[in-house]
């Protein structure tokens, strides 16, 4: 399974946060630009653990706490998803509509891209409720490597 996204959709993706910044009057620095590319470069939903480890190559002066504000005030932003179980929560960076599976044993998560129009229903239903801003529709189970 691929783990890495082409160049033009991390440009994509680093273009978009960087224009939601400005628009929201944030900086864009160094340490919040690397903590978003991270996630946003990966298609394995990595922890903020994960994430952290990733960046203090690249940036030694950088805490975990600031890479768990980051992931929040990201998330907050609406430029990135949370994902996973409570236990071990992951980020997505591919805001794209897809849903994930959940390996209730590993904690792994997969993406599961679908058709939205199968989605139209439940969206009708939903936007009585008001603007839907966000589907977040995750499967859990035992992924095939657990069941193995």
């Amino acid at each position: 399974m691929e783990t890495i996204l082409t160049p033009q959709e991390v440009h994509s993706r680093l273009t978009a946060f960087e224009k939601e910044c400005r628009r929201r009057g944030l900086r864009v620095t160094n340490q919040r630009r690397e903590i978003f590319k991270t996630v946003a470069s990966s298609r394995s939903h990595p922890s903020a653990e994960e994430v952290f480890e990733q960046v203090r190559h690249k940036l030694s002066n950088v805490s975990l706490d600031t890479v768990y504000r980051t992931l929040t005030s990201l998330e907050k932003m609406e430029l990135l998803i949370r994902v996973g179980m409570p236990a071990k929560e992951r980020f997505d960076g591919d805001l794209r509509p897809h849903a994930h599976f959940i390996c209730s044993h590993c904690g792994e998560v997969y993406d599961i891209f679908y058709n939205l129009d199968h989605m139209m229903l439940p969206l009708k239903e939903a936007f009585l409720c008001g603007d839907v801003r966000q589907i977040n529709l995750q499967y859990k189970g035992i992924c095939k490597r657990c069941r193995e």
